[in-house]
C-alpha cells in the first residue's frame, strides 16, 4: 500500500478545518501548507521504511520533528493556544492512523 500525498494531506486538512473553526480564516493558508508537509512527511517514511533505510524509532522521530514544525507555524498564529494546535495536529494525524500504521507494517501514529 502506498501512501497518496494528495489524498492524506486533504484529509488532514478538513480535520484542521473540523478543529480550528472559529479561527478557519486566518489558519487556512497555514493549514494548507502544514497538512501537505506532514503529508510529505510521512510518504518520506513510508519509502525510507519499506526499503529499510530507517528503523521504526528514526520513522517516529522524523514524524515528531514534523509535529513540532507544524506546532510552531500554528502558535505563532494570535489567538491559538497549544490545546487547540494540539488537538488539530491530533485529529489531523488521527483520521490517517489505521492507513498510514497499515502501510508501514508498525504503529508510526
Amino acid at each position: 500500500m502506498s501512501i497518496d500525498v494528495a489524498d492524506i494531506a486533504a484529509k488532514m486538512l478538513e480535520a484542521f478545518k473540523g478543529q480550528l473553526t472559529k479561527k478557519w480564516p486566518e489558519v487556512k493558508v497555514y493549514a494548507e501548507t502544514e497538512a501537505r508537509k506532514l503529508a510529505e512527511t510521512l510518504v518520506m517514511i513510508e519509502k525510507l521504511k519499506l526499503a529499510g533505510e530507517i528503523t521504526d524509532e528514526q520513522a517516529k522521530l522524523q514524524l515528531q520533528i514534523q509535529k513540532n514544525a507544524c506546532r510552531t507555524v500554528f502558535l505563532a498564529i494570535e489567538g491559538l493556544g497549544i490545546i487547540a494546535v494540539e488537538q488539530a495536529i491530533n485529529a489531523a494525524l488521527g483520521v490517517l492512523k489505521d492507513a498510514i500504521n497499515t502501510a508501514l507494517k508498525f504503529p508510526l501514529i
